[in-house]
């Protein structure tokens, strides 16, 4: 092998440390200090948070939401999309009975979200920051097929060079056996 391709091998290997190491640091440590995280799968929100990105959503007390907080929730079933929405609060409707009605709307879209809803936990998601695209590593992780490869081309190369190791120190002690011999 070229003496080369040793520093571009160590170059790509370091690259790719960096990169899983960063991925890591991006999802464990927020969770450590108490974030949830959500991948932004629509284009709702582009502009605010494009397709892909990695939300961070700190729990507050429901009581707390205003107009203009961006929450991740889920919509009333039926009346909107099945899973896990983040959009940004437009209006809040007190009613009678002290609870409160939402309405929210993808910062991106033309008009508000048909449907309205009240929050019955006493605490809710609340977007604090987020980073671009970070998502789409994230999502691409959720594919089996995937995190199979990029676990187990790593450990094979691991095995092969474990292996090229012991068959190059076999031969070396087998020759040293022969010249003494």
């Amino acid at each position: 092998m070229p003496a080369s391709s040793s520093p571009l091998r160590r170059l790509g290997g370091g690259l790719l440390t960096a990169a899983a190491l960063a991925l890591a640091l991006a999802v464990l440590v927020p969770a450590l200090l108490g974030y949830q995280r959500y991948v932004i799968t629509s284009g709702s929100m582009t502009g605010t948070y494009d397709r892909g990105s990695l939300v961070y959503d700190r729990v507050v007390p429901t009581a707390s939401l205003k107009v203009g907080d961006v929450i991740t929730y889920d919509p009333p079933a039926g009346a909107g999309p099945a899973g896990l929405v983040t959009h940004r609060i437009v209006s809040i409707a007190p009613q009678p009975n002290g609870t409160r009605v939402f309405r929210t709307k993808g910062d991106a879209n033309p008009v508000r979200d048909p449907w309205t809803f009240t929050l019955s936990n006493r605490t809710q998601a609340r977007t604090a920051f987020h980073l671009p695209y970070a998502g789409f590593a994230l999502a691409a992780l959720a594919d089996r097929n995937l995190r199979m490869l990029l676990i187990g081309i790593p450990a094979l190369l691991v095995a092969l060079s474990v292996l090229a190791r012991l068959w190059r120190e076999a031969g070396e002690t087998a020759a040293m056996e022969q010249r003494r011999a």
